[in-house]
Parts: C-alpha cells; structure tokens; sequence
C-alpha cells in the first residue's frame, strides 16, 4: 500500500474514532441529565391544602409574595377537598407539607400514620355566633333552635361549645338542627327556621348588613382548637431537616408580610377566595389575618387536647392519648429562640385595620417581597415585640359602664383599662350577678369596670 492511501486510511480511522468518544460522551452527559431530572431538587416541594378560607392564608402569601423563593423553597401548592383526603396525599410520600386542619391529622396519628403537627396557624375557630334580632342575650335561646351543618362537624362543635359556655344544654333548652352548608344555614336563620348559626367571614358581613347580630365569637369564649395546622411526616423531619427549617422561616415571614401589608394581603385573599366583594374581603382579612393567626406559629396542646375529646367516643385511643404525641415543635422553637420572629415584627407594628383595595382582575398577583413602604394607619400592639404602651383608660372611682364588642374578653379589658392582663378578676368580681363563668359574655353585654384601685377578693382568692 502506498504511503498517501495509507495515510488517508489513518486519518478516516482517527475519524471514526474521534466520532464514536464524541457520541460516547454525548450519551454519558444524556444520561447524566436524565437521571438529574428524575431526582427531583432538594428544595423543590409540594405543598397541599385543604379547603378555600382565610385559614389558608398564609400559604398563599408566601406563594405569591415570593417568600418561599426567598428561603431557596421551589413550591407547587396543591388544593386538595377536605382535610383527611389532604392528610393521606401527605403520608402517601407525595407532598412534602400539609396545611390542613388539626382533626384529620389528630384523627390519622391514632390509626397509626407517621403524620406529625409541626406548626399551628389558627389555634381557635373563626366562627361568629350569629342570632336573629329577637335574641339579645343567651337565655333568649331557651326553647329556640339553632342549624349546624351535621352531627359531629365543625360548626355542631362549636355551636355546642358555645350554648355550655352560656350554661344551655344541647336538645334540652336549645334545639340543634341538621341544615347543611354556610348559605344554607343562613338561609334557614334569615327565614325564622332557626334562630341562630355559626358563621364565618365574609358571611358574617352580610348577616350584619341584614340587621342580624353577633352574639359572640369563639375566641371570645376562650375555645383553643387546632383548626389548622403545619403537618408533615416524621420520616420527612429525618430525611430533610434542612428543609422544614427553611419552610419555618417562610410561613414565620409570610404571616409578618400578611399582617403589615393588608392591601397586597387582600389581593391574595380575592384570587383564592374568588371574592370580589371588597367589603367582605376587608372583614375575613380583619378577623381572621389580624386577629387569629398567631405572630409566632406554636401549635396549640390545648386544641389539641379537645380534638381528643371529640375522637374519644369513636377512637378507643384517644382516650389515653397526650396532646405532645401528636406535634414536633423543634423547628418553631428553634427559630423562636433565634429572635427572627422577633426582629421581623421590631421594623414594622401590624396594622389595626386597613380601608380595602380597589378591585383587582381575577390573576393579578401581589408585588413580590420589596423594601418597606410608608406604615399604614394606625399601628396597633404587636404580641412578639410591642411597642412602647399607651396609657391605659383608667376607670372612673365609681366605676363606669362598658358595652361587650366581639372579640372582647375580660383579658383583654383588664388590659385596655389596667394595662395588665391579669386584672381581669376585678371586672368578673365586679360582675358576678350577671356573669355565671368568666367566660359569660356576649356581644351588647353591660359590664361595670371597677376602678384600677379595687381588688375583689375572687382576685385575692386565685393569687393564693
């Protein structure tokens, strides 16, 4: 063979070689890719909630903000209908969180579920305890009847819990009737069926303009119940630590960003509530955002503890079982101890209320996370970090009357008359005639705020 045939045959040969490592390396980085795409990122996470209600807010803001990106957090929310279809997507392994409510979970836990409450984002009931006009007191009641959605729901908990509180017994001085949904039950109110609901906002609204009233609701009456909560699985607490810490960090931040931005807040609440009453809008953000969801996300033993009660005629184990079996606060306290929710809350106070926003369309989205804005009016006592106290409205010598508002306790009076919470004994022993518990109070109730200078001997009595 010649030396010019021979080498053209060296050159085609290097050439098929060149090309054969070349498709080689192709097909190893193919593969490499593929097998990338197949382990899903670290921080890439799905998320599932139950229900469309202001309970879910918080979830929604730190979506929509961008506060989960913020924390290195690649999020897909997942609705899912009702809480105990929710917690089972989560125990299958599919998600990597649920924000559903407490029972389901509670419920799950004691058939043998490896679920576990990491977080707790409202630790009462939202429902308002709405009365038709004839009713100005609880004892009105007597003889009347009341709708709840069917035995054993939410509302026939809380309707309960509330007719005890007001010293009435269930089927023997109040009729509880079986109705169906909200819409229903305050159909059956509005036409003199009943005369009384548990209600929600933004439904309290409309039965206000109605001329109804709300007699009183849930936190009024001292009720702790884990209504909704942060849940995961505690192979997921083993396998990715890391990542539920960072989860922590946002839902902390994002419930800071839903109490002290309202009208981006609201926007959120529009798009996943598909309410375009403004009004409405602005009340379920006000009694609920403002009011109910925590500043510091700690799940409540309390709440914890009456769901148990409610399981424990269908659920042997409940009976036995301790609230601690069912929550891991190690992520909350740890951030907690930090000082983060704390520094959130020293450079911005929670807005008291907020005017609603102009309608926005159906997929306009919030301004993602940015500097401060200008405060909005008017700041009101933060629970993590207050700012410095006004003085408190001091009772006049001989004691002045107060009309009972929602929301009211005899805490939270003590606190706005004495500055001191722990006063309210004064008030109860001021009133011991009309008040059975301390817990006795409704919406248009009289009380006497005694002076800051009496000290009842119920106060002496529970000091010992």
């Amino acid at each position: 063979m010649n030396p010019a045939r021979r080498k053209q045959k060296r050159f085609a040969y290097g050439a098929r070689l060149a090309a054969t490592v070349w498709l080689l390396t192709l097909a190893v980085c193919a593969a490499t890719v593929d097998q990338a795409a197949a382990q899903p990122r670290s921080n890439n996470i799905t998320i599932v909630y139950a229900g469309s209600s202001t309970n879910q807010a918080p979830g929604w803001v730190a979506y929509e903000s961008g506060i989960f990106r913020k924390y290195g957090l690649e999020v897909q929310l997942v609705h899912v209908t009702g809480g105990p279809k929710a917690v089972q997507v989560l125990t299958s392994g599919y998600a990597t969180l649920g924000q559903v409510a407490g029972a389901p979970a509670v419920q799950s836990i004691l058939q043998g579920s490896d679920a576990v409450i990491i977080g707790g984002i409202l630790n009462t009931m939202n429902y308002q305890f709405v009365v038709e006009k004839s009713i100005q007191r609880p004892d009105d009641l007597k003889g009347k009847a009341v709708a709840v959605s069917r035995a054993g729901s939410s509302s026939d908990f809380a309707t309960r819990f509330a007719l005890d509180k007001y010293g009435l017994t269930p089927g023997k001085d109040v009729t509880v009737v079986e109705i169906g949904t909200q819409p229903e039950r305050f159909a059956a109110l509005d036409s003199g069926r009943v005369h009384g609901v548990m209600l929600e906002a933004p439904h309290t609204l409309k039965a206000k303009r109605m001329g109804l009233r709300v007699m009183a609701d849930l936190q009024m009456l001292g009720l702790e119940y884990q209504a909704t909560a942060l849940v995961t699985t505690r192979a997921m607490i083993k396998s990715r630590p890391e990542v539920l810490r960072s989860l922590m960090k946002a839902y902390a931040e994002a419930i800071y960003y839903y109490k002290t931005h309202p009208r981006e807040s609201m926007v959120v609440l529009q798009k996943y509530l598909k309410i375009d009453d403004m009004d409405a809008l602005q009340e379920a953000y006000e009694a609920v955002g403002l009011t109910l969801v925590p500043e510091k996300p700690y799940p409540t033993l309390k709440g914890i503890q009456m769901i148990l009660g409610e399981l424990a005629a269908r659920e042997p184990k409940a009976q036995t079982a301790k609230p601690e079996q069912f929550v891991d606060m190690t992520f909350i306290k740890e951030l907690d101890a930090s000082g983060f929710i704390d520094r959130l809350y020293k450079g911005k106070p929670v807005v008291a209320s907020v005017e609603a926003p102009k309608p926005q369309p159906a997929t306009a989205k919030p301004a993602a996370v940015t500097p401060e804005r200008k405060a909005p009016p008017p700041p009101a006592k933060t629970a993590s970090a207050p700012p410095a106290p006004s003085p408190p409205q001091t009772a006049k010598s001989a004691g002045q009357e107060y009309i009972v508002k929602s929301g009211d306790t005899l805490g939270r009076l003590a606190q706005k008359y004495y500055g001191d919470f722990l006063k309210w004994t004064r008030i109860y022993e001021a009133n011991r005639q009309s008040l059975k518990t301390p817990d006795y109070i409704f919406v248009g109730q009289k009380l006497i705020i005694p002076a800051d200078d009496i000290a009842g001997s119920f106060a002496t009595r529970v000091s010992q």
